[in-house]
Order: structure tokens, then C-alpha cells, then sequence
């Protein structure tokens, strides 16, 4: 069975991907061993961050660096087992968080986030899926004074970014949010992201309308990948699939493709946790909150309220470990008193797919023609797929980019 383009990883941003080659003409099969958006793409807060102009950066402050290392912070966490693996990727990721090196980052990131709701909005009303979005922001919330000053001033310093936002002081964060309650000293309210209630189904739907436009969607193995006679196979459940070229979006699970090709790329894991609650009474969230300092956001989901957490450094495949949504959840219960009993019989753990220079791999692999790769989205996995997979789709059938593709190129590490 043959096709022009295989993409293998059916999360947001292999979804995203096969939908714009296939607005391209492209003939595309979308390969993944599970249903779509069922990976990392199922977890996340939900959020469309336009309003992240800044990448996560790893500390420089000497005495937050101190903090972490005693490990009883709820926004990171680590496994002291997995930090002698995890020092180097923590050390590059270190210097490349210098505050030149940042700034280079955010201006290279800054098409990709500008454009991030566009072209959702443009697959959410092709594929029918508006109840699953709003256009209400989320809020920020500080419990510490200084903090909360400080970040005003450095939301100040973002106004050639043309954001949208309003400072809450503690009377407004409540009449906002009136369920709030704790030691809460204002907030700031991002106004131009939206929020998903269902990210997964939100990825099943962008899939739906993929294969409504006459694509293919197959259960197969993407570590089977290999070239023969200049095409690509892959093994699937219809059998062999070869096609003229493939594209990997495999997020977390890319190393399984492309180590075996002989690619080094510094791809890190960041793992994280959600667990949902139901409510007390009739209280209820208006609006996403992230709790900067706690580094966990609280959302309003379709089965509830999602508690998302920071990051855990830890082994891909090491068992899941409660304590940092135990945390979490014990600052959440102060600040959303009315949080009720947990939904889910499991906390679920997610992987974020993290490149130490804080810009994701989109293009060419450098020595195998036809094999390109679009993953490294870290945090943002959600917000970027669609632009992402627009910017593939442009480079792959050789129409001019959006935006200029160096900064994400392959070839970097290479």
C-alpha cells in the first residue's frame, strides 16, 4: 500500500501536520499505535497560550536554584536517581536560559505563538468544534506581594508584544472569581489565549475531519520505519505502508525513531500529572488559574476540574509518583476551598517533549531524504500544533514559509 506522505504520531501536532498536507494535495495516511490525541495531547490544561512570549526558562536566581535543590517546591520536582542522567540536558538547558540566549529564543518563537489561535480557529470551525473552545482567557493569581509587583513590571516590559490583559487587585480577582478564597493578593488575567475543555477530544475532531476529507488514519508501529530502494516503510495493520516521504511527530517517543538513524538530538522530559475533582455545591471556575507560585493550573474541564502540575524530572518509564500532585492539590484545596473528591482512579502522567534551546525540530532530517520531523514543542504542544504543522506543510511541498524555518532546523545539532 503506497502513499505520498506518511505522519506518523496522530497527537495535536501530527494531526495538525497530515490536515495541512492535505490541504496541500498531498496523499497522507496518519500512522499511530493508539487513537488520536491520547498521548500528550490528551493532558494538558488546555490552554491556546498566546500569551506566552517567553519561553519556560531554567532558573538563573542563585537562591531559587537553592530552593529546588532542597526538592520540596510543588512547581519541580526531581527523582535524585534520574539527576546525574539529566545534568547535562539541565546544564545546556541552563546556559541556554542566559538572558541573551532568551531573548534570541522568544524572538524566534514569537511567529509561532502569534499565529497559535488563528489557526485554531480555523480548524475548530472546519471541524465543528466551537463548544469545545472559549475565548475568556486565564487568570494568573499571586500570593505574595513582591511577586505580584515584580510580574507587574515585567508584564509592562512585554508591551511590544501587543498583549491584552488586566491587573486584578484582590477585590477584582474575587469578583472575577468569587470562589477563591486563601491568601491570594491579586492576579492578572491573560486575555488573549483561549481554553480547551477537552484536549483530547479537541485532537479526535481535528482526526474526524482529516479523515472526512478523504485521509486515512491506521494503527501502526512508526518504530518500524525503515528505507528500502529510496522509500519509506512502516508496518500497520493493513500491513506494509511505503510511501515517498514521512513525517515524524512522535513528541516524547521520537528518540525511538530517529536514534536508531544515528540522530543525537538533546531531547529532554519534562513529566507531568493531572487528576480531576468534582466541586462542592453549585461553586464552580469561570476561568483557567494558574497558581504561579504553586506551578499548577486548575481548569474547567468537560469531566470536571483538571489539576494540572509543573515539572518532574524523572525516567521517561519510571513508575508515576504522587508527591508533587499531592502538593499541588493541598495549595489548590486553600485556594478553591470548594474543590470535592477526585474523579479519576489514577493520577494520569504525561511527557513533554523538551529541546534545551526551548525551540521545537521542524524540517528536513539532515541526511535521509524525505524523512522530516516536526516534535520538541515542550510546554506549548497544544498551542503550536496547527501553526507547526502549517510551517511543515509550507517547507515539505515547497511553498514559501510563513516565517523563516532556520531557527527550528534539524541540522543545529547535527
Amino acid at each position: 500500500m503506497h502513499c505520498q506522505t506518511l505522519v506518523l504520531g496522530a497527537g495535536i501536532v501530527g494531526v495538525s501536520t497530515a490536515l495541512h498536507l492535505q490541504a496541500r494535495g498531498r496523499q497522507v495516511i496518519l500512522i499511530d499505535r493508539d487513537e488520536p490525541g491520547s498521548g500528550t495531547s490528551h493532558g494538558n490544561a488546555g490552554l491556546i497560550e498566546r500569551s506566552s512570549v517567553i519561553p519556560y526558562a531554567f532558573p538563573r536566581n542563585l537562591g531559587a536554584l537553592l530552593r529546588y535543590g532542597l526538592n520540596r517546591q510543588p512547581d519541580v520536582r526531581y527523582s535524585p536517581l534520574h539527576l546525574p542522567k539529566a545534568a547535562p540536558w539541565l546544564l545546556r538547558y541552563w546556559q541556554q536560559s542566559a538572558p541573551g540566549r532568551l531573548a534570541a529564543a522568544a524572538a524566534d518563537m514569537l511567529p509561532l505563538v502569534q499565529r497559535s489561535v488563528e489557526e485554531h480557529d480555523a480548524l475548530i470551525e472546519a471541524a465543528g468544534l466551537a463548544a469545545l473552545v472559549k475565548a475568556k482567557g486565564w487568570i494568573e493569581v499571586f500570593r505574595n506581594p513582591a511577586l505580584f509587583a515584580q510580574a507587574k513590571q515585567e508584564v509592562k516590559g512585554l508591551a511590544r508584544y501587543g498583549l491584552h490583559y488586566e491587573f486584578l487587585e484582590r477585590e477584582q480577582l474575587q469578583a472575577r472569581e468569587q470562589q477563591l478564597q486563601g491568601d491570594v493578593v491579586g492576579g492578572i488575567h491573560w486575555l488573549d489565549p483561549k481554553t480547551v475543555s477537552n484536549p483530547g477530544g479537541l485532537t479526535r475532531g481535528y482526526a474526524a475531519l482529516f479523515v472526512q476529507r478523504g485521509g486515512q488514519f491506521l494503527h501502526g508501529d512508526a518504530s518500524s520505519l525503515r528505507q528500502v530502494d529510496g522509500k519509506w516503510r512502516v508496518d500497520s495493520q493493513r500491513g506494509t505502508l511505503s510511501a515517498d516521504e514521512v513525517v515524524a511527530c512522535l513528541g516524547p517517543q521520537s528518540a525511538e525513531l530517529y536514534a536508531p538513524l544515528g540522530y543525537r538530538f538533546p531531547l529532554g522530559i519534562k513529566r507531568g500529572y493531572h487528576m480531576h475533582y468534582a466541586t462542592r455545591g453549585d461553586a464552580q471556575l469561570q476561568h483557567s488559574i494558574c497558581d504561579t507560585q504553586g506551578g499548577y493550573v486548575l481548569a474547567p474541564m468537560a469531566r470536571g476540574l483538571r489539576l494540572t502540575t509543573g515539572i518532574e524530572f524523572a525516567a521517561s518509564d519510571a513508575p508515576a509518583n504522587e508527591i508533587q500532585l499531592q502538593r499541588c492539590e493541598a495549595l489548590a484545596r486553600k485556594l478553591f476551598p470548594a474543590l470535592g473528591e477526585r474523579l479519576d482512579d489514577q493520577p494520569w502522567l504525561g511527557r513533554r517533549p523538551c529541546m534545551p534551546d526551548m525551540r521545537p525540530v521542524i524540517g528536513p532530517a539532515p541526511r535521509h531524504k524525505g524523512l522530516w520531523f516536526n516534535f520538541g514543542h515542550a510546554h506549548h504542544g497544544l498551542t503550536l500544533g496547527p501553526v507547526t504543522g502549517r510551517l511543515l506543510a509550507e517547507m515539505l511541498t515547497g511553498e514559501q514559509p510563513f516565517t523563516d524555518p532556520a531557527p527550528y532546523s534539524a541540522a543545529r545539532f547535527d
